[in-house]
This record gives C-alpha cells, sequence and structure tokens, in this order.
C-alpha cells in the first residue's frame, strides 16, 4: 500500500509539470499575436488607454516602446475616409499633414519611414493605430505618402525604425492658424504661381550664421539671391511662427536664408520642419545648434 501511495504521488507530479499554464501578460514590440481571451486580471494597472493591450479581429497587440525596432515591410496611407476624425491618441486626423499610424508603437512618438523603392526618407509623428490590413507595418497619412513618393501607388516597401517619444502636443494645420495679414499687391516683375524656392542646391548643406550660446533648433525653409523671393516665402511662413531672414555676405553676392526658430528640442523641430512642408517648401532642413 506505501509503494502504491508513493507511485500515485509521483504520476500526480508528472501531470502536473505536463499541464499547459494559462495565459502570461508578454509585452511585444512591434508584433501580433493569436490570443484567445483578455489580458490576465491586474496586468494593465496603471497604464494609459493608448498603452494598454488591444483586440482587432480576434489579434491581440500589445503596444510597447522599443528602442531597437527597426522594420522592414509594406507601407501604405490613408486619407478622405479618416479626414478630421479622432485618432487612437484623441487628436484630430488632418491627411494635408505628415502623421502616421502603427499597431504597437507608443503614441505619440517619431520613427524614420525610409520608401525602399526610391530611397526618400523622413521622419514622422505617430498618432494613430493600424494598419490592420495583411503584413502592413505602417499608415501613413496622404501628405506623408507624397512626400515618400507612393502616394499614386498606394503601397511601397519601407523601413521604419523607431526614433523615440514626440511632443505631447499635437501639430495643428496650417488652416487653424489666425491668417496672417496680406502682403501689399507684389510688383509688376513677379510672375507667379511658384517662384524657385530654392535657387541654392538642395544637396548643398545649410550655411550656419552666428548664433547665440544657447543651443537652439532652426528650420531652413530655403535659401535665395534675390531678397524679394525671401520676403514672399517669409509671408507664406506666417502659419509656422517665428520666421525671420538671415541675410549672408558671399564672394558671389549675398544670400539670403528664412529660418524658423524651432526651440532646443530636436523632437519639436522635426515636427516643424513637416510642418513648413506642408506649407509647399519640401526641402526645408533641420538645422542643429
Amino acid at each position: 500500500m506505501r509503494r502504491l501511495a508513493v507511485l500515485a504521488l509521483v504520476a500526480g507530479s508528472l501531470a502536473a509539470c505536463a499541464t499547459p499554464r494559462g495565459p502570461q501578460s508578454t509585452a511585444m514590440s512591434g508584433k501580433a499575436r493569436p490570443y484567445s481571451g483578455p489580458p490576465p486580471a491586474g496586468s494593465t494597472k496603471g497604464l494609459r488607454g493608448t498603452e494598454k493591450p488591444y483586440q482587432i479581429k480576434g489579434v491581440w497587440y500589445y503596444p510597447q516602446a522599443d528602442s531597437d525596432y527597426d522594420v522592414k515591410g509594406v507601407g501604405s496611407w490613408y486619407g478622405e475616409q479618416f479626414h478630421n476624425r479622432r485618432t487612437a491618441n484623441g487628436e484630430i486626423f488632418d491627411m494635408d499633414l505628415p502623421s502616421a499610424a502603427h499597431k504597437t508603437l507608443p503614441l505619440p512618438s517619431l520613427v524614420e519611414v525610409t520608401n525602399l523603392d526610391n530611397g526618400k526618407k523622413m521622419v514622422v509623428r505617430v498618432n494613430d493605430r493600424g494598419p490592420f490590413v495583411g503584413d502592413r507595418i505602417i499608415d501613413l497619412s496622404k501628405a506623408a505618402a507624397e512626400q515618400l513618393g507612393y502616394a499614386r501607388q498606394g503601397v511601397a516597401r519601407v523601413r521604419v525604425r523607431y526614433v523615440g517619444p514626440a511632443s505631447k502636443t499635437a501639430m495643428a494645420a496650417p488652416r487653424r492658424f489666425a491668417a496672417a495679414p496680406s502682403p501689399p499687391p507684389p510688383p509688376p516683375r513677379y510672375v507667379p504661381p511658384r517662384p524657385a524656392y530654392h535657387e541654392v542646391s538642395p544637396d548643398d548643406p545649410p550655411e550656419k550664421p552666428v548664433r547665440s550660446s544657447r543651443a537652439l533648433y532652426q528650420v531652413q525653409a530655403g535659401s535665395f539671391s534675390d531678397r524679394g523671393n525671401a520676403e514672399r516665402a517669409l509671408a507664406r511662413l506666417g502659419a509656422a511662427g517665428g520666421a525671420t531672414i538671415e541675410a549672408i555676405q558671399r564672394e558671389a553676392g549675398t544670400l539670403y536664408r528664412v529660418v524658423v526658430s524651432a526651440g532646443a528640442d530636436e523632437a519639436d523641430a522635426w515636427g516643424l520642419r513637416d510642418r513648413v512642408v506642408a506649407l509647399g517648401f519640401s526641402d526645408a532642413t533641420v538645422v542643429r545648434p
């Protein structure tokens, strides 16, 4: 009887080891997995709404910051169907401003997106969730897709790299800013519709003027050999705020740079750069201190 009792205990222990364990809360970065139920009770305590796991079409997604996130896949874009609707973090989606949707990266955050088909790249602010179609890894706004050169195709092979957290303040659309005073009528010699905003090659590194001792970023909207063109660009930048003209003396003559003050935070500087691009300056550049 004693031997039988011992054998029964051993068999019970082996059966317990072979019994599958219940679901565990595992934070995942940039990946999704099928899951039969919600996260274990208490596993989301203290998390903000955009940090909590969520379920779409039977698949659970686990938001988390991942400094090593660097993924290649398919990128798409979205526009009119969601224009002026709220994003996952409560902001208003504007298809005419650069932004992005991602399944698991923090909201808001900054990512660098490279179009592997043409080599174009940009840093864009993530403020929404998606895409939930096939194996797509990121959804860009219409404006961002146009800058990367795949708005007409609809999708492209892209590389997405996590840069870091973004400013909590949403970037407003230009039309929501107070209208700048109308400039005086242009002189007869000025012929619209679109002056050449970059008379200096965009491949040339921006020239840095004498800066103050405080480390401040700037966004260079354009460089001009004609001051009249610089002043017209300055008028168009009224929505961005803080735009000035800097005159630089060169052997070939005076160069007029139109720059916008961006403050001491690099993430804010990139966000301002995207806003300047949305105003029509496609080659706008962030100038570091």
